[in-house]
């Protein structure tokens, strides 16, 4: 029998197609160092190409031989002298054509497949246009090659249908688990190349994650350091970014132990270590841009995998819990005027994708949910780096207003916590540069994301004077009140304005008194925006009015009454109507009954000049007084939420204040 081995397809060991596809280099220098060869010859005998090319052309010569020995014999039929009477001889010449044929037959096949797979490869160009397909590139062959090889061995050595079954995926699979580097480079790149690949990367992504072996495995090359195998520890990395991008999968990766471990990995700790318990190492200068370059695209792997993994909450905890990842995580987040200005290219991109996904990364964390999240803001808020590093990004970030808005997000979500409170506010410039991104104006053609960052800016500040007596301290020496009140009148940022504005108002404390009379100028904003249709306007300016009213006397609240053009009886109706459209707590606007109590609880108490009670007696408030007493929820008694966990509970609730609005009215 004749089998195919020519320089494409041949039957060999996994071993030897191993050593065909990439040159053994140290090999060929042994065989150059050497003062004294086996054999004279062994470099060129041992060459596989060599033995492949020998063992082509010896095939070649038998099968030719084969079909002209046969066509001879079977033209000149010279099978010796054939006598009727002896029955061997009288069958020797039926039994020698059919022997004839079929070598002529098998011989002529083992050609015809020969020169079609040879017109294949080398004219149509077969490899090329499968790498080509596959979007594999140049060092693409290598790996097609290898593919084609174990293909047509599974079929030869055992069923047909072996290498019919047999994918490319499953392939570079196998290929993971093999002892030898050059293999394990091949199997990666198939699996990198095919989930990446839009066309490829579902399937096969579904495929690896079905796999838990192989899972473990590409976890385990995260760790690899040597320099030989820094492309199968990449691929490794890209193959796993693309396989947290699912759900189930995240949870796969994230369940194999040590995993987490295997990931920080690829940070590479940017500070110093030895350095004593008093001191903190300095960061690492790359002189060599290469390195560097490597240096940051490890990082974005690292910080990818992570970000995708912290979508799921589980995640979330094992990624608190993981020793040393946290600060690891921070010291991305450093950002300074030069960030942007870096000579090479490259490496300025890479840094700003750095710092990109590591704030997102660390916005995830700090807004996670329950018990967990509340762990991560607390050992967030304690690295040291964190507040200062996010100031930085606040303050050299004007450029990429993306960055600041991440940037703030993290501090709103860190604010959640009533020690990262203080820690934030207390950190020089932090509450400066929010009210300098606040404040400032929209640029023509960027009104979009500046508008955005603006609002971010402005929840920031109301939660870092929430409940912070010392953070009002701060604002006031600012002197931004005047501002604030202005900000009303601007539509994008007055909801959060107002927010602001009620909370000094609330937790500046009695001494501040003075310092809040700018607050004054406001209420007949207010007034008028209490009729608005906008529920979260609404809601908030109700709420300040509630506080804002409190620092005046009734004959300077009777002045901003008739300055605003609004009567006190139209104020009174359109909180009975707010109280009768919200007859149940609200998930979008949970504290506006609380609000439109305590303001028509004032109304009631500035009793000098009218008789508010009377007026809402007649407009039926205390049916609806009634109706709030049998409706109250927890959801109202909260000023901040994480998740349905409220935060921050209100000194008094709801259904005390609706019972002291009723005592009045009756009273």
């Amino acid at each position: 029998m004749f089998l195919c081995s020519d320089s494409i397809f041949k039957p060999r060991s996994r071993e030897a197609t191993a050593r065909d596809c990439v040159v053994p280099e140290t090999t060929l220098e042994t065989w150059k160092n050497s003062d004294v060869p086996l054999l004279p010859y062994a470099r060129w005998f041992f060459i596989s190409s060599t033995v492949s090319r020998l063992l082509y052309w010896l095939q070649l010569l038998s099968a030719t031989a084969c079909v002209a020995l046969s066509s001879y014999k079977l033209i000149r039929h010279n099978y010796g002298d054939v006598h009727k009477g002896d029955t061997d001889k009288r069958n020797r010449q039926s039994a020698l054509n059919i022997f004839y044929s079929l070598a002529f037959a098998e011989a002529l096949l083992f050609l015809v497949e020969k020169v079609y797979w040879e017109w294949q490869v080398s004219v149509c160009n077969l490899l090329e246009n499968v790498t080509r397909e596959c979007e594999f590139g140049v060092s693409g062959l290598v790996s097609i090659k290898r593919f084609f090889y174990d293909s047509y061995s599974k079929c030869v050595n055992g069923s047909i249908f072996d290498g019919l079954k047999m994918d490319i995926v499953s392939f570079g699979m196998e290929l993971l688990n093999s002892n030898s580097s050059d293999e394990q480079l091949i199997g990666v790149r198939i699996l990198r190349q095919f989930s990446v690949t839009e066309r490829y990367s579902e399937d096969t992504l579904e495929k690896i994650g079905i796999n838990f072996p192989v899972i473990e495995r590409l976890v385990e090359m995260l760790n690899w350091k040597d320099l030989q195998e820094e492309e199968i520890r990449r691929s490794a990395a890209e193959i796993l970014s693309k396989l947290a991008g699912k759900k189930q999968n995240s949870l796969r990766v994230a369940g194999i132990s040590g995993a987490m471990e295997s990931i920080s990995s690829l940070l590479e700790n940017t500070r110093s270590s030895g350095e004593a318990p008093d001191e903190i190492g300095e960061k690492k200068v790359f002189h060599d841009h290469n390195l560097h370059y490597d240096f940051w695209r490890f990082n974005n792997l690292g910080l990818l995998i992570l970000k995708k993994l912290a979508k799921d909450h589980d995640n979330c905890g094992k990624l608190g819990n993981t020793r040393g990842l946290l600060p690891k995580i921070i010291d991305f987040t450093h950002a300074d005027e030069n960030l942007l200005r870096d000579e090479n290219a490259d490496i300025a991109r890479s840094r700003v994708l750095t710092l990109k996904r590591s704030l997102q990364l660390v916005k995830m964390l700090a807004s996670t949910t329950g018990n967990t999240g509340k762990c991560l803001r607390r050992e967030i808020s304690e690295i040291v780096f964190t507040v200062s590093n996010v100031r930085d990004v606040l303050k050299h970030g004007a450029r990429y207003p993306k960055l600041q808005k991440l940037g703030i997000g993290i501090l709103t979500n860190l604010a959640l916590e009533a020690e990262a409170r203080e820690r934030i506010g207390g950190t020089g410039g932090v509450l400066k540069e929010l009210f300098n991104i606040f404040f400032k104006r929209e640029t023509r053609g960027d009104e979009g994301n500046e508008g955005c960052v603006r609002i971010a800016a402005g929840e920031a500040i109301a939660m870092l004077v929430l409940e912070s007596k010392s953070n009002c301290l701060h604002v006031l020496r600012l002197g931004v009140m005047g501002r604030l009140v202005e900000a009303l009148e601007v539509p994008s940022i007055r909801v959060n304005a107002a927010r602001v504005l009620r909370n000094m108002c609330l937790y500046s404390g009695d001494e501040c008194f003075h310092d809040l009379k700018f607050v004054k100028a406001a209420a007949p904003t207010v007034l008028k925006s209490i009729t608005s249709e906008d529920n979260k306007l609404q809601e908030v300016m109700v709420g300040l009015a509630a506080q804002v009213f409190r620092f005046m006397s009734s004959k300077e609240s009777s002045y901003v009454f008739m300055y605003s053009g609004i009567k006190r009886q139209e104020l009174a109706n359109s909180l009975v109507s707010i109280l009768k459209k919200n007859d149940k707590p609200a998930i979008k606007v949970p504290r506006i009954r609380r609000f439109v109590i305590e303001l028509a609880i004032w109304m009631m108490e500035d009793d000098e000049l009218e008789d508010n009670v009377a007026l809402f007696r007649e407009m039926g408030l205390e049916k609806e007084l009634e109706k709030v007493l049998e409706t109250t929820a927890e959801l109202e008694n909260f000023d901040v939420f994480s998740g349905t966990v409220g935060l921050s509970r209100h000194s008094r609730t709801v259904h005390s204040l609706a019972e002291l609005a009723l005592e009045i009215l009756r009273g």
